[in-house]
């Protein structure tokens, strides 16, 4: 998780996702990729990960759970092909709609894509080679900021 904040979205995720993290160690990376590589650089590669965070969406609906099975880079001024980096993604089914995840410095607050999520950690973390990071994005923003704040300072 990026901030402390979100842990509440740890109980968001048992309830309507089945998702039993019990004994799971959690981990506050804090935003962005500095932060990202700070936090996780020392850990197993092999170890099982799970990013469960906010993510904005042109089109989902406030509330969504999305399983990311991709995480892309959001680059939209960027000509070259960027790495695309898949996920672990649960076999059982859960509520979550499967979704890729773009991965961005700054707040996304416009984009042409839709059925996706956006974020500011998830690219960083995958590129980091763990070889079992799942992924749960909880939709708190339809690309506004004024929303998330709105979401994530308690008001729904």
């Amino acid at each position: 998780m990026a901030e402390e904040g979100e842990q509440v979205l740890l109980e968001k995720a048992r309830e309507t996702l089945g998702l039993d993290l019990s004994d799971a160690t959690l981990v506050y990376t804090g935003v962005g990729a500095i932060n990202i590589i700070r936090s996780l650089q020392n850990l197993d590669r092999e170890a099982e990960l799970y990013n469960i965070g906010y993510a904005g969406s042109a089109n989902f609906d406030l509330g969504t759970w999305v399983e990311v099975t991709e995480v892309r880079l959001n680059h939209p001024n960027v000509t070259y092909p960027e790495p695309e980096l898949k996920l672990s993604v649960l076999s059982r089914q859960t509520s979550a709609i499967r979704a890729v995840c773009y991965s961005n410095c700054d707040f996304v607050l416009a984009s042409d894509y839709r059925d996706c999520v956006f974020d500011m950690e998830l690219a960083y973390i995958a590129a980091l080679g763990f070889k079992h990071l799942h992924s749960f994005k909880y939709v708190s923003d339809n690309l506004s900021l004024h929303k998330y704040h709105e979401l994530t300072n308690g008001v729904e």
